[in-house]
């Protein structure tokens, strides 16, 4: 039979430092757990961080090309209004005159017309639609067919009813054409 050495007093202060280090164990453990928890928690905040970041970016870069948009297309709605002035203008100026008052008129109209052209033309809109282009439904609307010869090619504009005008890519008001078929 061994015979144990220890006093009861020692196996006491044993038993206790068992105790407090069982303690401290789960405690170091519970420390480490929290540790992680938290590392787990930082890296999340600091991945939402980031994306509020980067959709900050992204709302400035789209807000400022919108911006952009805006400033270029602006002369759209100007020039849609005065189109049909445009238009009436034109018109104008094909009636043949004979006597000297209508000729001082349709110089008049001339000159209104030219200026107007010119403001369209300074403001980046330019008129599409010509005899003998290429058919493009981006830009043109066919309204009749003509019948192709050895002439006239299918697939070109035979006759512009009214101009069609883009900005820059932008079509602000489709040719009426009549296309050779």
């Amino acid at each position: 039979m061994a015979e144990n050495k220890n006093s009861p007093e020692q196996q006491d202060e044993e038993v206790l430092a068992e105790i407090v280090e069982d303690d401290a164990t789960e405690a170091v453990v519970a420390e480490i757990d929290e540790i992680a928890e938290l590392e787990t928690k930082l890296a999340e905040a600091e991945d939402k961080f980031l994306r509020a970041r980067a959709e900050m970016q992204n709302i400035k870069v789209r807000s400022e090309r919108e911006q952009a948009q805006a400033v270029k297309f602006a002369a759209a709605g100007l020039a849609k209004s005065i189109l049909p002035a445009v238009d009436n203008l034109e018109r104008a100026l094909q009636v043949e005159t004979n006597d000297e008052a209508a000729q001082q008129i349709k110089t008049g109209v001339e000159m209104v017309f030219k200026t107007l052209n010119q403001a369209l033309e300074d403001n980046g809109i330019a008129a599409v639609g010509t005899v003998g282009e290429p058919f493009d439904p981006n830009f043109h609307q066919a309204i009749q067919s003509v019948p192709a010869d050895d002439d006239h090619p299918a697939d070109t504009i035979a006759t512009v009813l009214q101009k069609g005008y883009v900005l820059a890519d932008r079509v602000i008001r489709p040719a009426m054409v009549a296309v050779y078929n």
